[in-house]
């Protein structure tokens, strides 16, 4: 059968589909490979970055090995813990409010003692120029969770003032403050429901 012949056949054309195929996963298996540690290398520096932002000090040892996965009340909340001579001293862990434009994602450090080290919004979606004051880049109104906790202020008072609350909302934009109160305040019940745990003391489920 001569080659012309034998390409207008069906399954000429399917093994031919099928071996393209093939070399081209076994390209991009190849490449991941290659690629894959040093992707890895990025991701946890970039993990780093953020959990350093929102947990002031020093500690003994690696965060990203130290963790603990606890059920919160949107799900399963991946916890890391820092620690001095054994201690933990602190946590840190993600948070979700849900602003104008969809989820505002949170990284939050807890203190031992339940005060907020720090909160700092690693993704959201909302309006520039309004909402997207949540940034540190854009405004200080993150950094007044810094020492709060949820008997300073008393648990009513954890909202924007508009809802007579203590935190300030901005100017055309009170949806997404409310949101993040709403998730820091959240974080710090969820810290006080399962202290045990994340301090990793005797009675704590691990």
């Amino acid at each position: 059968m001569k080659l012309a012949e034998l390409r207008t056949r069906l399954g000429y054309q399917a093994l031919l589909l099928g071996g393209v195929a093939l070399l081209t996963s076994a390209a991009l298996a190849f490449a991941a490979l290659l690629t894959g540690p040093e992707i890895k290398a990025a991701e946890e520096a970039d993990l780093k970055q953020s959990l350093t932002q929102v947990l002031p000090g020093s500690y003994d040892n690696d965060l990203l090995k130290d963790t603990v996965s606890l059920h919160g009340e949107a799900g399963e909340v991946l916890v890391y813990r820092a620690r001095r001579t054994g201690k933990v001293e602190a946590v840190v862990y993600r948070v979700t409010g849900y602003g104008y434009s969809g989820a505002i994602v949170c990284m939050m450090g807890v203190s031992r003692e339940g005060k907020v080290l720090g909160v700092r919004v690693i993704k959201h979606a909302e309006t520039p120029g309004l909402g997207d004051k949540i940034e540190p880049a854009k405004a200080k109104w993150i950094f007044d969770f810094d020492g709060k906790w949820l008997g300073e202020p008393p648990v009513d008072k954890w909202a924007v003032k508009k809802d007579g609350g203590v935190f300030d909302q901005f100017a055309g934009a009170t949806i997404t403050p409310r949101a993040v109160v709403k998730a820091v305040k959240g974080g710090l019940v969820f810290f006080e429901a399962n202290r045990a745990a994340l301090l990793d003391e005797a009675g704590g489920v691990r």
